[in-house]
């Protein structure tokens, strides 16, 4: 049986006459990494911002760690999670091993010992007295995990933590989620709106439109709803497509000529069968459907957060 970090049930955040979530429902399983997707103004940090207690749902509840928002142990099992929200919180003229002790003082956590280790586990151990102001914005979003993993939390929330990152920053933040979550067990609910990267870390996914979830589902899964599509160019585009059609394979023909082959299909043998009929293969390229286009298919295309 699954067993989930969170769920959320039919939660209801309105400003105003504005619905910034209507009906929330979602389950994180325990050790997952969940990538949170939606459109900017879909609702995602209005959700972070609820579990993380700083805003109170007008409708609905959520049970974390299998404890309800409505129990007064919730306060108690929030300790075991750490979060970024909208951006990394710190003291931009302290160091990052002041910041990182000014979060134990805060957490009351009797002993720094572990703090070198954190930062090692960042990649910050070698900044000793730099003020965390002077840090790229890569090592600003590092130290806020640093900040978030305080206190050796089972859940942690980062909200667009590779925002505005330079391509090496994005790889360092990714290879130290997927650290946190093999090696330290953590499981972590990470929204972004760079698909493509996201793609390289989540194992289940969440899709937000409109303060709802339309569809939650594993990576595993998403896999193998991606198809595969094989983009080909033939000397004879008629030959082509009535081999397809005698085939049953699902098809779409581009302006340019282009035909797109979706499902796996055995290559050599459609050369042998095309040269049959005096058709020759021009070009072939492989793909699969990206994550970015499952998106957009499922919620239509428009700004993404």
């Amino acid at each position: 049986m699954m067993e989930y970090i969170l769920q959320t049930d039919n939660i209801v955040k309105s400003y105003g006459k504005t619905k910034a979530l209507n009906g929330l429902s979602m389950k994180i399983p325990k050790g997952a990494i969940y990538g949170f997707i939606g459109r900017n103004g879909a609702g995602k940090t209005t959700a972070i911002r609820i579990i993380c207690g700083l805003q109170n749902p007008n409708e609905g509840s959520f049970t974390l760690f299998n404890v309800n928002s409505h129990d007064k142990k919730i306060c108690e099992v929030r300790k075991r999670t750490g979060a970024i929200i909208e951006k990394p919180a710190f003291y931009s003229d302290l160091s990052a091993e002041k910041n990182l002790k000014l979060q134990y003082d805060m957490l009351g956590i009797p002993s720094y010992d572990d703090i070198p280790e954190l930062l090692k586990l960042v990649g910050l151990s070698d900044t000793e007295k730099k003020k965390a102001g002077k840090f790229s914005l890569g090592m600003k979003q590092r130290l806020g995990i640093a900040i978030a993993l305080a206190g050796n939390p089972d859940f942690i929330l980062l909200d667009e933590p590779i925002n505005g990152i330079d391509p090496q920053g994005i790889v360092e933040i990714r290879e130290l989620i997927l650290t946190i979550n093999k090696e330290k067990g953590v499981t972590v609910l990470i929204s972004s709106h760079i698909l493509d990267e996201l793609s390289k870390l989540a194992t289940h996914y969440g899709f937000i439109d409109k303060g709802r979830i339309v569809e939650e589902i594993s990576a595993e899964e998403l896999e193998k709803k991606c198809r595969k599509v094989t983009k080909l160019k033939v000397s004879d585009e008629k030959a082509l497509l009535l081999l397809l059609d005698e085939i049953g394979f699902d098809y779409e023909v581009e302006a340019d000529g282009h035909i797109n082959v979706f499902g796996k299909i055995n290559v050599t043998e459609l050369v042998t069968k095309l040269a049959s009929s005096g058709c020759e293969l021009l070009s072939v390229n492989e793909s699969d459907e990206s994550l970015e286009n499952y998106y957009i298919n499922l919620v239509g295309s428009g700004e993404k957060d």
